[in-house]
């Protein structure tokens, strides 16, 4: 679990930085400043949310749940990959059915955050 902390924990910055610098110019040549604008925000979500779950995902890591947590881990790391997958190849291509499949990735996300609160009841009990 922590191996694939830090591996979407690098990624997570790595893609950050790429879109704070190396997308700047491709969106800054857009004609429509709006959708410019709109796609370096929908960037920096993507970024924000993959990040936030690899640090989840590191915390669990860490606290040796790595059996009572599996599935907590296997959600999040499909929600990252569907949820800002999705997200950064809209804002890379401006392709907007790519959002179609954002809102499964949220759910994956917030499925994860379910079993971890099942998986966290036998640690009460």
């Amino acid at each position: 679990m922590l191996e694939m902390a830090a591996c979407l924990g690098f990624l997570a910055i790595a893609l950050g930085a790429f879109g704070a610098h190396g997308m700047k110019e491709r969106w800054d040549a857009l004609p429509d400043k709006q959708e410019a604008t709109h796609r370096a925000e929908v960037w920096h979500t993507a970024a924000q949310y993959h990040l936030a779950h690899s640090v989840a995902l590191m915390a669990l890591g860490l606290l040796g749940g790595a059996k009572r947590f599996q599935w907590t881990s296997r959600l999040w790391a499909a929600g990252i990959l569907i949820f800002s997958g999705s997200l950064y190849l809209f804002s890379f291509t401006g392709i907007k059915q790519f959002g179609a499949v954002t809102p499964f990735g949220g759910l994956l996300l917030m499925a994860g955050w379910l079993a971890l609160a099942v998986g966290s009841r036998k640690i009460d009990t």
